[in-house]
């Protein structure tokens, strides 16, 4: 098969679920092209993931141009790219401006700029929108470049059917689960939204993100005379990673007597603010923010880590995670993970199993768990191993693209 992938970005250090998508396929003998709305960012660029090399996934992948935030401009741009593409298909590029339809995505011009990178690379017997939020770039570019039979095939993973789904219309609703032919929620949680937003459950199939254990490895954590606790954050520092409570909830075990160093691998637009905080409670000896690194940058940093810590919350404009893949990392390699009951988050981990849960937003709750994980280390491997083979066995990420190419099959 061909199938085209509908990207925010790429490569993204924060999405290794995409490239894993991609290259599974690969492995298993089909063709993956990848298409952008946004130009690339030079940060991930300069700390890609071994893969995109290896793959030669940059030679497979078109970038729409980025739309000017100046509207006049980005409205005589856009004219210059309607008239200059419009032959190759003007049905197509007309859909794209359809504002009844498609709402802002149409008249802000989204979808037009979008759909131009496509034009140009034959057919495809998939559309896969990696996000709800690009549904309507692979409807709108479907009747063009698809094969007879080629479906839109459209994943859901956090902020797109949290958030987003909350922004805009029902009748946008309608159109996107109107206009898709597979919904691939990546947890229960989200399945369940899905079906509350009224998309028929016929096209609803649960397919979640998946790892490769293989590079993960397992050890059993101890903690080491004389050495700190060593405890471990991943991700974008946005606000429903909610870092600003792990912050909080390392202080008050500092401030406890407790010996312990926390890193936070990641970045985004809440850095300044978090550096704020760190240095407004005097940890910044303990406490360290360590930017993008590539994965095995941060194998590294798990490796040398004994406790993972997820504080996610929701956000204000209702942006929820699904079972985030940093925990999954962490679980296969042995780590306990502390983490909240949010979103699809009770789905990875077990809670007093694999790792404990807490209310969101609760440093005090958050500092309790670890403190007791710190004073009962005996607990560590057992609940590292259960982390492990819960992973192994639902996250798999061989299996899992198995299952996404039997989806793509479904029904042809």
């Amino acid at each position: 098969m061909k199938v085209a992938f509908i990207v925010n970005q790429f490569p993204m250090l924060s999405e290794t679920f995409i490239l894993n998508q991609a290259t599974g396929l690969i492995d298993l003998g089909h063709e993956v092209d990848i298409f952008t709305t946004y130009s690339p960012d030079p940060k991930n660029t300069e700390k890609m993931h071994s893969d995109v090399t290896k793959y030669h996934l940059l030679e497979h992948t078109f970038y729409a141009q980025t739309p000017p935030t100046n509207r006049i401009w980005r409205i005589v741009l856009g004219l210059w790219l309607l008239l200059t593409n419009f032959y190759k298909a003007p049905l197509t590029l007309m859909r794209s401006l359809n504002g009844f339809k498609y709402g802002w995505q149409a008249t802000s011009l989204k979808l037009l700029y979008a759909v131009i990178p496509l034009l140009d690379k034959g057919s495809y017997d998939v559309i896969h929108c990696q996000f709800a939020t690009l549904t309507f770039i692979g409807a709108v570019a479907l009747p063009k470049v698809g094969t007879a039979n080629a479906k839109l095939v459209v994943s859901c993973r956090g902020h797109d059917i949290s958030a987003y789904m909350e922004e805009v219309s029902e009748s946008i609703h309608r159109q996107i689960f109107a206009d898709g032919d597979q919904f691939l929620p990546n947890c229960d949680f989200f399945r369940d939204r899905l079906l509350k937003l009224g998309c028929p459950p016929e096209k609803i199939t649960v397919l979640r993100s998946g790892i490769d254990g293989d590079r993960f490895i397992f050890k059993p954590r101890h903690p080491i005379a004389g050495e700190p606790i060593r405890i471990v954050t991943t991700g974008r520092l946005t606000e429903k990673k909610g870092v600003e409570y792990g912050i909080r909830a390392i202080a008050k075990l500092i401030a406890a007597g407790a010996s312990v160093e926390y890193y936070v691998v990641g970045d985004g637009p809440l850095h300044k603010n978090l550096q704020q905080l760190i240095d407004s409670l005097n940890v910044d000896k303990s406490v360290k923010l360590l930017g993008w690194m590539q994965q095995q940058e941060l194998i590294n940093i798990l490796d040398r880590s004994h406790i993972f810590l997820s504080p996610n919350v929701t956000a204000a404009d209702g942006n929820q995670d699904a079972p985030v893949n940093t925990i999954k990392e962490a679980a296969a390699m042995g780590l306990p993970v502390v983490s909240t009951f949010h979103g699809g988050i009770p789905e990875v981990v077990e809670d007093g199993i694999s790792g404990f849960l807490v209310a969101e937003r609760d440093a005090d709750a958050l500092a309790e768990k670890l403190q007791y994980l710190i004073d009962h280390p005996s607990i560590w491997q057992a609940m590292g191993e259960a982390g492990r083979k819960y992973v192994e066995t639902h996250y798999d990420i061989h299996t899992l693209n198995n299952d996404l190419v039997k989806i793509y099959k479904s029904n042809e």
